[in-house]
């Protein structure tokens, strides 16, 4: 087994355009590690200079300690799962499994004994003799996959594997992805665009951004404390609500002001973060989590502490069976200026689009026996201990040591 790092990693093309910028990642022995990002931001170009693929323009990367930049794509012992499987259609599974071991000349008894054990790992045993056009996405998938196990490489790089499949099999093989890669222990690099796949496989996720690595960080702790506007609104989905405010106030007494409407926080916070709270008070970016949104008894809310909540309109209500989706708009004001180029993501919400006007579209993930319409006005009950707050003008997330950020 071996471990795999990239250390300032940075690729330019010829026309000029940086595509990875100064990249450190170390992906430890073992480990599942996923790249994501909205597309262009340079995940698949990482994965192909970590194959030999691409060339590195500056950096270095190392396999188990040593420098590889100038290794071939063989002599690097990494095996590559594509997007498309590239399987070969008039080959049978068998002979797209044992292709790479029989450009080897690896003996036919170890090739065939080596495609029998992978095909018995991915359920692939009672396929051997079949096509690749009779076969499901799924399995299709497995095959990509048992060729690259064959190999028994150091290193494995799967490059979005799943985007191909339906939703329910994307799920069904998120979990088959992790069994394989868990019992064989092989550090692995995934790359993906979907910020669910992202959290749900990866033991780190890297987030990136026009090239650069925004922020690498346990699943939870990229959800719970995201270093920037930028991971905040890509990680969640729906996504975090985001709004410009103030934090003012004594420290004894300070407030959120959001357009017309205030929520007050609590002393320790205001003792805690009196950086928010000196010169009279500071501009910001607030946000809010749709789940630390709630609809009290009664879907006008009347029993709630204005000082706890926030007023807004119904536009739509989805109804999963587990949760009620409420989009709501409210007169707290949307993020303008540069900041808004940091929410132009795959990930914004098709619903939370800005509007014409004051009011600002906002999402709140709420219990499914709220009674609540469209057309109603609500008062939305908000967790202010699970508020966050970024710059306004760098989009860095404010007092991350807060919350116990390393």
């Amino acid at each position: 087994m071996a471990t795999l790092s990239l250390d300032q990693v940075g690729k330019v093309y010829d026309n000029g355009v940086e595509a990875v910028k100064k990249l450190d990642i170390t992906v430890g022995d073992g480990e599942f590690v996923v790249l994501v990002g909205p597309s262009g931001c340079g995940k698949t170009t990482v994965l192909r200079m970590v194959a030999g693929l691409e060339e590195i323009t500056s950096g270095t990367l190392r396999l188990d300690g040593n420098p590889a930049n100038d290794l071939s794509p063989r002599e690097r012992d990494v095996a590559m799962v594509f997007q498309n499987y590239a399987l070969y259609p008039h080959m049978s599974v068998h002979q797209n499994i044992a292709f790479s071991l029989s450009m080897r000349r690896v003996p036919k008894d170890e090739r065939d004994r080596k495609v029998r054990e992978a095909a018995e790992l991915l359920g692939l045993s009672e396929l051997l003799e079949s096509k690749p056009r009779h076969l499901s996405g799924g399995q299709r998938q497995r095959v990509a996959m048992g060729r690259a196990l064959v190999r028994d490489p150091a290193v494995f790089l799967m490059d979005e594997p799943l985007s191909n499949l339906d939703a329910k099999l994307r799920v069904q093989m998120r979990t088959e992805v992790l069994r394989v890669q868990r019992r064989l222990g092989v550090a692995t690099l995934y790359v993906t665009h979907d910020q669910t796949e992202a959290m749900t496989m990866g033991d780190r996720v890297a987030v990136m951004r026009e090239g650069v690595l925004n922020q690498l960080d346990p699943p939870q702790a990229l959800y719970d404390r995201p270093a920037n506007v930028f991971v905040a609104a890509f990680m969640g989905s729906p996504s975090m609500n985001l709004y410009e405010g103030s934090v003012a106030g004594s420290p004894d007494s300070p407030v959120v002001s959001l357009g017309s409407q205030q929520l007050t926080l609590s002393s320790a916070f205001g003792h805690a973060r009196s950086d928010l709270l000196g010169g009279g008070g500071r501009e910001v970016i607030v946000g809010i989590r749709p789940e630390h949104l709630t609809i009290a008894a009664g879907a006008n809310g009347e029993e709630q502490r204005t000082g706890q909540s926030l007023v807004g309109d119904v536009e739509l209500v989805e109804a999963l069976g587990n949760e009620l989706l409420v989009h709501f708009m409210t007169d707290a004001p949307a993020v303008r200026g540069e900041a808004q180029g940091w929410l132009e993501t795959e990930a914004a919400d098709g619903l939370a689009v800005r509007r014409a006007g004051a009011a600002t579209p906002g999402v709140a993930r709420v219990d499914p026996r709220i009674s609540v319409a469209s057309g109603e006005r609500v008062r939305f009950a908000v967790d202010v201990d699970r508020l966050h707050f970024f710059d306004p003008d760098s989009g860095a997330a404010l007092g991350q040591e807060q919350h116990g950020r390393s």
